[in-house]
């Protein structure tokens, strides 16, 4: 979508819009994060080093698709997944002292 504006203020309000619903979107995707670290019984499924691989050749070849900046979507996403892995951890670690594991 190219939407062209006439003020910098008119950009700024456009790009509060998307930030609201990208932060709406990473709390979606953050739920989802939270009940995989259920299904998970190893750190390592956690960390899961392919598939965070996979996501980042999903979303490249989606960014070239949209015409955005490949760099950024890589940097963007390879930061987020690191983010969420860390958040999905914790859970993790929760869900094992609660069920009396190590």
């Amino acid at each position: 979508m190219d939407v062209r504006c006439n003020s910098l203020n008119e950009i700024r309000e456009n790009i509060d819009n998307i930030d609201r619903e990208i932060v709406a979107l990473i709390a979606e995707r953050g739920n989802f994060v939270t009940q995989a670290a259920s299904f998970k019984k190893t750190t390592d499924e956690v960390k899961a080093p392919n598939r965070v691989e996979q996501v980042i050749s999903k979303v490249t070849a989606l960014a070239k698709e949209q015409g955005a900046n490949l760099v950024v979507v890589e940097s963007v996403y390879r930061a987020m997944i690191s983010a969420f892995i860390e958040a999905e951890l914790k859970e993790h670690s929760l869900l094992n002292e609660n069920r009396g594991k190590p």
